[in-house]
Order: structure tokens, then sequence, then C-alpha cells
């Protein structure tokens, strides 16, 4: 049902993808997953009921490793996440290629969709522009859940911003929220994001404020609010009736990309 392919060899660190193809074989429509946790924890097969669920409904996707933090701090998990979409496009050569990320991997799937040209070049000519994107609780804005994290004393969160992000300048340059708002991004790809409003990790009010910002922009975006639903929900009870209204808006959203 899946593989795992090496697409990127940095600093003599092997980073790996998990493919996971539909039961027809083909990646005409790719999904590249960047998982959550706080940019420090968690790998490729930390969203797998997501993965299935899209392979079962023939969509092929590529669940990516990357360097995390704290050994490797912003921006190297952005590189590698836009390094992964390019080596996507050139070696499994989709047809239709999107990105979903959860949590930080939502943070990170998003920035580079606003900013594809970031990391351009390298050893790859392909580009790393998404047809789509799904967030899902994702941190859209890092700099205002950094502040929230501190203001509650939820020392997990704030710990796992000091291990990644620098200093506060950098949670608000690699910001989608105010990329958004300096008129910094380069592409808007539509959009699907989904929100518990019991989320502790995130304020959920957070995603209204950035569907708004980015229909002003010019994008086209889908906000999907899931009553008491908290951070995760689709990992911690995939069988629960909003996980699986979440999971089927993810694939016919995609379906309705391709």
């Amino acid at each position: 049902m899946f593989e795992d392919l090496t697409y990127r060899s940095i600093a003599g660190e092997k980073l790996l993808g998990r493919l996971y193809r539909p039961a027809a074989g083909g990646t005409d429509t790719l999904v590249v997953e960047v998982h959550g946790g706080a940019w420090t924890l968690n790998d490729r097969t930390t969203n797998a009921p997501i993965h299935r669920h899209l392979a079962e409904n023939g969509i092929a996707v590529f669940a990516l490793d990357f360097r995390l933090a704290p050994k490797h701090r912003y921006p190297a998990a952005i590189e590698d996440v836009n390094y992964g979409i390019r080596w996507a496009k050139a070696n499994l050569k989709p047809k239709r290629i999107g990105g979903l990320g959860t949590s930080s991997g939502g943070q990170q799937v998003v920035l580079s969709a606003l900013q594809p040209e970031r990391c351009a070049g390298e050893d790859l000519k392909e580009d790393a522009r998404l047809d789509f994107v799904v967030a899902c609780w994702p941190i859209l804005d890092p700099l205002a859940r950094y502040q929230m994290a501190k203001a509650k004393g939820l020392k997990n969160l704030v710990d796992a911003h000091h291990a990644f992000w620098p200093d506060e300048a950098t949670m608000k340059e690699g910001n989608p929220q105010l990329v958004l708002e300096r008129g910094e991004a380069s592409a808007k790809p539509p959009m699907l994001i989904l929100q518990g409003t019991a989320d502790e990790n995130v304020e959920h009010f957070r995603a209204d404020r950035f569907a708004d910002a980015y229909r002003a922009a010019g994008g086209a975006v889908e906000l999907v609010k899931f009553d008491g639903q908290p951070h995760t929900f689709i990992a911690k009870d995939p069988a629960s009736s909003a996980s699986r209204d979440a999971l089927e808006r993810i694939s016919r959203f995609v379906k309705s990309r391709s």
C-alpha cells in the first residue's frame, strides 16, 4: 500500500517520504503531506488515517519527514517541504499536486504555498507551486500562538517555539497571516481549512482571521469549523463522526481540484 522513498539528502541526513498509491496505482492527483508536532516531534507516519483515507479514495499521498528542531531551526523544515514538493513534481510527475499540513505542518505548507519561490534552484528545475492546499488546525500566525502560549503558561508550546524559532522577528517573517497582510504572497491556491472550536493549542478564531485576509487578497478559501473538537481530532479518534466528516470533506475538496 505504501513505500518509503528518499527525497532529499542534506548534510549526511537522508529524508524519507512515504508514498501511498491508490488501488489504480497512479499519482495523477498527489497530496504532499506535512505532519505537525510543534516543529519538534513526529514523522511521516503521524497522520496515517488521513493518508489511508485519501489513498482509498483514489488520491496519492507523499508524506514527508523533514528536519526537526531543536537540532534544525527555522527555516530548515520550510526548505525541506519546498524541496519535497519540487522533488515530487520531478519524480512522481502528478498532473495535479496539492499540499496538506496539520498544526505546525500547516504553517509550513501554507507558507510554502504562499511563497513557492522561497527555495528555488538547487538541483531541481521544477517550481514548488501548488494547485490546492488543505490546512488542518494550522498555526497560521506563529507569533500570535507564541503570545497565547506564554499568556496561558503552556510551557510545552513555549519551549517548542524557542526550539524552532530563533526569535520573534522570525516568527513574523515566516508567518502566513502576516505574509498576506504585508502583500508578500506570490501565489494563492484554493484552500480548505479545518478547525475545531475546542482547540487548546491554537485560538480557533485565527482561522477566521486568515480566511478573511486570504479572500481579501484574492484567494479562494473554504473554512469549516468543528464544534467542540480538539487539536488533532482526526488522529485522536479517526472513527468519530467529526473525523469521518472531516476526512470526507478533505477527499471531496481534493477531487474537486482534480
